[in-house]
């Protein structure tokens, strides 16, 4: 699954159009809010999207930022997993490392 050629990209592309359209946004004002040009953001945007290209690293970080979620939630392959981080990541990061030690004494 993982070694499919494009396989990243368009898992990535898949958690960006769905973390912006939850969020109402355009793909310009993504692009906009990343710093891209805005005469050319709206297409590298549905580029990442449709898995034609995957963002560098620091774009993709980048994105994660301005989308309010954790960079591993662009690269998960599990739905359920990709769930998971986004409600760690929206717990404040002061109780973030006691919620995650928690939890982990649970599933233990």
């Amino acid at each position: 699954m993982g070694s499919e050629p494009g396989h990243t990209a368009n898992l990535v592309g898949k958690r960006i159009r769905s973390r912006r359209e939850e969020l109402g946004w355009s793909q310009e004002k993504l692009g906009v809010v990343i710093g891209l040009d805005e005469s050319s953001s709206r297409a590298r945007i549905s580029r990442y999207e449709l898995g034609n290209h995957e963002p560098q690293l620091g774009t993709a970080r980048n994105i994660a930022k301005a989308l309010g979620v954790p960079l591993a939630y662009l690269y998960c392959e599990e739905d359920d997993i990709a769930g998971l981080l986004l409600a760690i990541g929206q717990v404040h990061t002061k109780k973030r490392s006691a919620v995650v030690a928690s939890w982990l004494k649970t599933i233990a």
